[in-house]
């Protein structure tokens, strides 16, 4: 599976993927996905929302299991779709042992999760769960200004936005993914759980003023939104400061974006992370402040906008414990960890809603993400496929 997957969407430059949601790179994983489903003989659903989902066994109750297939602009191949093709491999490894389960496992590869393509992480849990409204969706445009929904139908998919019928079948979900960081690897463990999503968000920053020449304009009469941004992100790294909270600016679009032009207009995004929702809050209040006061002193203005936040949210403590007891043999020298995650995932979203979720990690090397970079042993990803099928059969079996 692993080895079908490595060329779809791929970078011949940077060996980055490119799997932004409803286009052909992404259609073809849609494809993998369904050939994957109907070679095992799982009934595949599709939702208005853009999310798949292959069920093993009939029933309510369902064990939820998967993760997503869109990458970032140039990430990595790890990130999302090893949770999907590790759901696959666990249900073979239960079949190969004979088990039969009691209630049915459901993998799913949720739509648009890094919010890479129409700028809201999480998309298709978040329109399942109710968490943003289809109205709210059907306003989302990409960076050329394709709508949502015009996207969709382009890549065959039919769009029915809103809360998904599916989510009430579920009794709980499980999402396998890589390590975002290197707390297993100081720990010596190949898996660990999660304890808790770390709250975070986007918001967009605006800071606009005068286009001008910029040979001809002296420095003093100029009104220079990048000179304000410039300032704004320099402040927010000396905000988050060296450790605890995290603060950055990683996207830019400039008007008329000129070389020789001094810009009309910067929009910058700012994506900020905390230990909590108040301290969440606290960090962008200051760096919003900090930018306004810049612009004041630079003649241009700042709006600032929320696009995407989510609260704090802990994982189901019943079922991280449950499952820490049966992942003991994979937890290095001691009990399996549990640490907490600073990126957001759909487990979160759907523990947000009600849901009693968990998630694994699998060691990650470098603790390298969102980069060609990414990677995991295979002895690891192995190690993960076992213990994903070890906590399927504890749920099912």
């Amino acid at each position: 599976m692993w080895r079908d997957l490595a060329p779809v969407g791929r970078s011949a430059r940077s060996g980055g993927y490119f799997r932004q949601p409803f286009t052909a790179a992404e259609g073809e994983l849609r494809a993998w996905f369904a050939e994957q489903a109907a070679a095992r003989g799982l009934a595949l659903e599709a939702d208005g929302n853009g999310t798949l989902l292959a069920t093993w066994g009939s029933g309510d109750d369902a064990v939820l299991v998967g993760s997503h297939l869109d990458s970032v602009l140039d990430g990595g191949a790890y990130d999302g779709p090893l949770g999907v093709v590790s759901a696959f491999a666990a249900i073979d490894r239960l079949r190969g042992r004979g088990v039969v389960p009691t209630r049915p496992v459901v993998v799913a590869a949720f739509a648009e999760e890094e919010g890479s393509r129409f700028g809201v992480a999480c998309l298709g849990s978040r329109l399942a769960t109710g968490a943003t409204t289809p109205d709210a969706a059907r306003e989302l445009r990409d960076r050329e200004g394709v709508p949502l929904l015009d996207a969709m139908a382009a890549a065959g998919v039919e769009p029915r936005l809103g809360p998904a019928p599916w989510l009430t079948r579920v009794g709980c979900f499980v999402e396998l993914h890589v390590e975002q960081g290197r707390d297993l690897v100081h720990r010596d463990a190949a898996v660990g759980l999660a304890s808790e999503i770390w709250p975070h968000g986007r918001w967009r920053f605006d800071f606009t003023g005068e286009a001008n020449h910029a040979g001809a304009t002296r420095m003093q009469d100029r009104r220079d939104p990048m000179l304000s941004y410039a300032a704004t992100a320099l402040a927010a790294a000396a905000t988050a400061g060296a450790s605890g909270p995290r603060a950055t600016f990683g996207r830019l679009d400039v008007a008329p974006n000129g070389t020789n032009a001094v810009p009309s207009r910067v929009t910058a995004w700012l994506d900020a992370r905390a230990g909590s929702d108040d301290a969440l809050e606290e960090l962008v209040e200051e760096i919003a402040r900090a930018g306004s006061e810049r612009a004041s002193g630079d003649g241009t203005a700042l709006a600032v906008t929320p696009e995407s936040v989510s609260g704090a949210v802990g994982f189901d403590v019943s079922l991280t414990a449950r499952l820490a007891r049966v992942l003991r043999p994979w937890g290095g020298p001691g009990e399996v960890p549990v640490v907490p995650s600073l990126a957001g995932h759909d487990a979160g979203v759907l523990a947000a809603a009600g849901v009693p979720t968990a998630m694994l990690f699998v060691r990650n090397p470098t603790g390298v993400s969102h980069s060609p970079a990414e990677h995991a042993d295979l002895a690891d990803c192995l190690a993960g496929v076992d213990a994903l099928a070890a906590v399927l059969e504890e749920l099912v079996a």
